[in-house]
């Protein structure tokens, strides 16, 4: 009863009372002998409502996710954690600002590996807008917090991009002397980074982080309710792909 609940709320909110709309436009068009136009809007509808469902959304953000697996027994001489979004006047626990939720998952596992290698971390992100925190400044006080020595902690504050992750921290690694990096970036934004690091001459060893969704997926008939959730994966994935391509070919 509960899963059905799920299902019947899902068409009544939206995305879902859109996809209804449209298939009720799509009906008049068709009863009105306007068939291409019909055509049309049931075509758009449909690829819509796929986008809008976990069924779709659970395999091709899990393609994505899976381009890389972290390393049984990683092994180099610095972590490098790139930035994903920060709040600068958020409550935290031991000051303001704090990091999305996907950077503080990467960050968790930063904290994890530096704790198992005893190797120091890189932190790379600035302050992409001016309502958005400064997010290597906000981590390093986080990292502090959880018992990282300063001394073992770098930061790159300059860079607003990936892109620009890889430039600004290939700087500071030669600069160091530091030649074998752990990538920790969330697994869906993997492929496009290990790509960016790739063309400034640096080869890093991936350690995905911050997994949005499971390995082995099993259907259920909820997965074809309309949910934003999986529009957003969705069209993260769409982003990934034309960032990407435009990282291989225009950059």
């Amino acid at each position: 009863m509960v899963y059905f609940l799920k299902f019947g709320a899902s068409w009544v909110l939206p995305p879902g009372i859109f996809i209804v709309i449209f298939f009720a436009l799509t009906w008049y068009a068709w009863r009105r002998r306007e068939r291409r136009l019909a055509a049309c809007l049931a075509g758009v509808t449909f690829v819509f409502y796929l986008l809008c469902t976990g069924l779709v959304a659970e395999r091709t953000l899990g393609s994505l996710e899976q381009a890389y697996l972290p390393p049984a027994e990683p092994a180099g001489d610095v972590i490098i954690m790139l930035g994903g979004g920060a709040m600068p006047d958020s409550p935290d626990v031991d000051g303001v600002g704090a990091l999305c939720a996907s950077p503080a998952n990467r960050l968790l596992t930063a904290v994890r590996l530096q704790r198992k290698l005893g190797v120091p971390i890189l932190l790379s992100g600035g302050q992409v807008y001016e309502d958005t925190g400064a997010e290597a400044k906000i981590a390093r006080r986080m990292l502090i917090d959880l018992g990282v020595p300063e001394e073992q902690i770098l930061v790159e504050t300059r860079s607003v991009n990936t892109t620009q992750n890889a430039r600004y921290s290939a700087e500071i690694l030669r600069a160091q002397g530091l030649t074998q990096p752990i990538l920790v970036t969330s697994a869906f934004h993997m492929k496009r980074a290990v790509l960016n690091f790739k063309k400034q001459g640096i080869d890093v060893v991936p350690y995905p982080a911050d997994y949005q969704v499971t390995h082995h997926p099993v259907f259920h008939y909820t997965k074809l309710r309309p949910q934003t959730e999986a529009l957003l994966d969705n069209v993260t994935v769409l982003q990934e792909t034309l960032r990407t391509l435009v990282t291989r070919y225009l950059e």
